[in-house]
């Protein structure tokens, strides 16, 4: 089976089944867990089955246990997502990728160096105390060589940490480029579906664990090379055992021993205490960079921005903006990154660590060297660490190995709107605007046993207006959102000039429309970028923003704000992000120019009809929709708005070139379309022109009646 074609199959057989009047609700269905499964998604779903009674599929990164089931999907999802995942760390440095690797090797040796270094260093005091001949010029060669191993090993590892960042910061880019990429390309049926939430909920685990935050402790994909380190150090000390000559080792030396090598840990201890950590600065530039990542980040991950995200295009933009300011703030250009000193890490105590051993001279009577002694301490200790290590770095890793794969898994999702590249049919206007043709549409939110549209049949011809309207609840938000193709109908049928909606790319459908939601989309931003995100190709031309606003009615909100268009709008808390630091502004002072400024609510609808008069007039634009667009405006400002609607709709000659819907409970609005659908629970009870409706007598008239 196919990763692609999951999200529809367990969309229809975990949670709904179709029937003929309809999707029913149902209990979800067992999914059995292959032995061997044929897609990541299938071991990532299977692994969830394993979890323990209570903890079920509903928590997203629940730790797997420790099963042979769980360890044969983990080799299999690891067998799976290998090329991946070695094709993205190779990809952007190859070479370096190789280095950090060997480097990884070489460092689980290091042990054996330095061990024996400490152990002739101790064995040349031992040999000067016992034959009372104090010669220096052995034990300070020694003692240089020590010093120049320590040297050497500190600027291996200065390098190694320089280009670990640099690998780590590139392949760190790639996964957050590609959680972005694919979000923005999810449509909202498909982020409805609980199991796609939690499989989207696992992969933002696995990526945030390239910074260190994982889910499971704070072990970064990068740790999965620390094992190849921790089995080569084990190797080493092993190898160090074997090669030594035993004799009696007095229990008090040991323990004094054991003591002198944990002196390093105190005094790091002691340091920590004493002096603090140091908090890197940042600039004024990493601030507006974070945040501009951040709401770049919002935009493509909150659903409640989702419909305008579909709706303008807008994620290439999100991406592109993104993008710049991710490389900038990651400083993956290595020159760009500060070299530390070599020395400037450098631990006096680890020097001096065979000169703590002499006192042991005095007290070992023993034909055993004291530096073989102290070998001997330091790689059963090292022994013992090592392993603790290597079991919980392995634990962890088994279990960063399924949200690696929900993450490969998740990026295979197709969008359940997406037609099918088979049954793909290029959307063509026609002169005049967008015909409209509904038969028994039905449509039931997910997670509610009440349809929220049953049997809605319509025709709206090209170039008309129609106006729905009815009481709250009613339907009307809905069926706007199924014309604008955000969400899917159950059953029925849907046709756009006469060809099926659902063989249309949804991206192309939206290219061809503007709407105002009900609940638009108020984003943290200047006034120019929550307009302009209506059009992002004019999103930087003064002369598109102002036309947007001036057929809005608002130049007189945005010309008596601060800065103007550049005024920065208070989200009321949406995704705001916290003040800068420093001092607050004091009553009389001047405001501070990033502090948000806040709009009524009368103002905020005006913003949003303008941004979707920033591509309202366009040619390939061929339809309108507004959802309540002036319910917060008073009776002139509605009449302007409509004016203003129907000479956008119209060609210069007056001839109708798009097809307008409104959803309104306003009735003066609704008077002025060509149609209008009474809706009430879910069905369109009555449609025709006002005067029709009125002299029916039906619920319209009386609606009417009572708005008088």
């Amino acid at each position: 089976m196919s990763v692609s074609s999951i999200p529809l199959q367990f969309f229809l057989s975990d949670f709904w089944i179709p029937t003929i009047d309809g999707l029913e609700h149902s209990e979800p269905c067992k999914h059995d867990s292959p032995a061997e499964p044929d897609s990541i998604y299938d071991a990532w779903l299977a692994s969830r089955h394993t979890l323990p009674e209570g903890v079920g599929r509903g928590v997203p990164g629940a730790s797997r246990p420790i099963t042979v089931t769980n360890l044969k999907l983990a080799h299999r999802m690891a067998k799976l997502c290998a090329p991946e995942m070695l094709k993205l760390f190779w990809s952007h440095h190859p070479l370096r990728a190789l280095l950090m690797v060997s480097i990884s090797f070489v460092r689980g040796i290091f042990p054996v160096f330095k061990g024996y270094s400490h152990a002739m260093i101790i064995n040349e005091v031992q040999s000067l105390i016992s034959s009372g001949h104090f010669t220096w010029p052995h034990l300070v060669r020694l003692l240089g060589t020590e010093f120049l191993r320590v040297v050497l090993e500190k600027y291996l590892d200065s390098f190694a940490t320089n280009n670990e960042h640099l690998v780590q910061s590139s392949a760190r880019f790639s996964v957050e480029y590609q959680q972005m990429e694919q979000r923005v390309r999810l449509d909202v049926p498909t982020l409805s579906d609980p199991i796609v939430r939690d499989l989207l909920s696992e992969s933002d685990l696995f990526v945030s664990s390239f910074q260190g935050v994982g889910g499971f402790g704070l072990l970064s994909p990068f740790d999965f090379i620390r094992i190849f380190t921790l089995l080569s150090e084990l190797v080493s000390h092993i190898y160090i055992l074997s090669t030594l000559q035993y004799g009696p080792l007095p229990l008090i030396t040991l323990a004094f021993s054991l003591l002198s090598t944990a002196y390093p840990f105190f005094q790091s201890s002691f340091m920590l205490y004493r002096y603090g950590f140091e908090v890197p600065a940042f600039t004024d530039n990493d601030m507006r960079l974070a945040e501009k990542q951040e709401q770049m980040r919002q935009l493509s991950l909150s659903e409640s921005h989702r419909p305008e995200v579909m709706l303008f295009g807008l994620g290439p933009w999100i991406l592109d903006t993104w993008a710049a300011a991710r490389e900038a703030g990651l400083g993956i250009n290595p020159s760009r990154r500060p070299q530390e000193s070599i020395f400037s890490h450098m631990n006096v105590a680890e020097v001096l660590t065979a000169l703590q051993n002499i006192p042991f001279v005095l007290m070992l009577q023993s034909s055993t060297s004291l530096g073989s002694l102290s070998l001997y301490r330091s790689s059963i200790q090292s022994i013992v660490y090592t392993v603790s290590n290597l079991f919980i770095t392995v634990q962890m890793a088994i279990q960063g190995i399924f949200l690696m794969g929900a993450f490969c898994a998740s990026m295979q999702i197709e969008p359940l709107l997406q037609p099918k590249r088979e049954e793909k049919v290029k959307y063509e206007s026609k002169t005049g605007g967008m015909r409209i043709e509904a038969r028994n549409l039905s449509f039931t939110y997910p997670g509610c046993t009440e349809p929220a549209l049953k049997n809605v049949s319509f025709t709206l011809e090209a170039g008309e207006t129609l106006a729905l309207v009815g009481y709250n609840g009613s339907g009307k938000s809905t069926l706007g959102k199924l014309l604008l193709r955000i969400v899917d109908f159950n059953s029925g049928e849907l046709y756009i000039n006469d060809v099926d909606i659902r063989r249309h790319d949804p991206a192309e459908l939206h290219a061809a429309t503007t709407a105002v939601f009900q609940g638009f989309s108020k984003y943290n931003g200047t006034v120019s970028e929550n307009v302009g995100v209506g059009y992002v190709a004019d999103i930087a031309c003064p002369e598109a923003l102002r036309r947007a606003v001036r057929l809005a009615e608002s130049e007189r909100i945005v010309d008596g704000l601060p800065q103007g268009i550049d005024t920065r709008l208070d989200a009321y808390g949406f995704d705001a992000p916290p003040p800068p630091p420093g001092p607050m502004p004091t009553c009389g002072g001047a405001r501070p120019a990033w502090m948000p400024h806040g709009l009524s609510g009368g103002e905020w609808q005006r913003i949003a009809l303008a941004r979707a008069f920033m591509r309202a007039g366009r040619p390939e634009v061929h339809l309108l929709l507004f959802d309540e667009p002036t319910s917060a405006l008073d009776a002139h400002a509605q009449n302007k708005i409509c004016d203003t609607i129907d000479a956008i709709a119209r060609a210069p000659s007056g001839r109708r070139t798009k097809t307008v819907v409104f959803i309104t409970h306003r009735l003066a609005t609704a008077r002025r379309a060509d149609k209008i659908a009474m809706m009430e629970h879910g069905c369109i009870t009555e449609f025709g022109t006002h005067d029709e409706l009125l002299a029916r007598g039906g619920a319209y008239a009386a609606l009417y009646r009572a708005s008088l």
